[in-house]
């Protein structure tokens, strides 16, 4: 099913979702890969401010390209959220309500989706270039030394991802591969 959502995102659209959703997000939402997400827990253990309010926030998990003449980024294609796992539930108990990425996440990663009433939604590998095109504006705010992996805010228009992970747990890569297999 199709759904239209808004970021930042509110708890009743997140409890609307189910694994297997498409999505398409309208809204704010902000870039960070392993060195920003290291940066982010360094500040934190530190007893400093995040580059960006959490709470209700989504956080992609990419490293665009240059943008080219007249766009405002480049190819914009999820890196693989694994990578993210060790920060991800810190994060989550903090405020954030939503993350993009691609692959499979850990079992304390989908505890703490769940425990916080969170999502994590995938986006098309390989399909970089377009998914640029839904992206509207593209800003710095934190880490510019870190090149592709600083922290970015995007505006985002009917931006696809798809639900993995719902708020209630439910895995899109588990149950998908079981109706797959009942199919036989």
């Amino acid at each position: 099913m199709d759904k239209h959502i808004t970021a930042p995102l509110k708890d009743d659209e997140i409890k609307d979702l189910r694994a297997g959703d498409y999505v398409f997000i309208t809204g704010t939402i902000y870039t960070a890969r392993d060195a920003a997400h290291k940066r982010m827990k360094e500040a934190l253990d530190a007893g400093k401010s995040l580059p960006f309010d959490l709470k209700g926030n989504v956080i992609y998990y990419m490293g665009p390209s240059p943008a080219r003449e007249g766009r405002p980024i480049g190819s914009a294609g999820p890196t693989t959220a694994s990578r993210m796992d060790r920060y991800a539930p810190e994060l989550l108990d903090l405020g954030l309500k939503g993350m993009i990425g691609k692959g499979k996440r850990t079992q304390e990663v989908r505890d703490a989706i769940v425990r916080n009433g969170a999502v994590y939604f995938a986006a098309v590998g390989g399909a970089g270039a377009l998914l640029s095109q839904r992206i509207k504006s593209a800003e710095v705010i934190a880490y510019d030394d870190l090149g592709a992996e600083a922290v970015r805010k995007l505006e985002v228009e009917d931006f696809p991802v798809i639900v993995v992970m719902d708020s209630e747990g439910n895995n899109l890569y588990e149950t998908a591969v079981l109706e797959y297999r009942q199919d036989q």
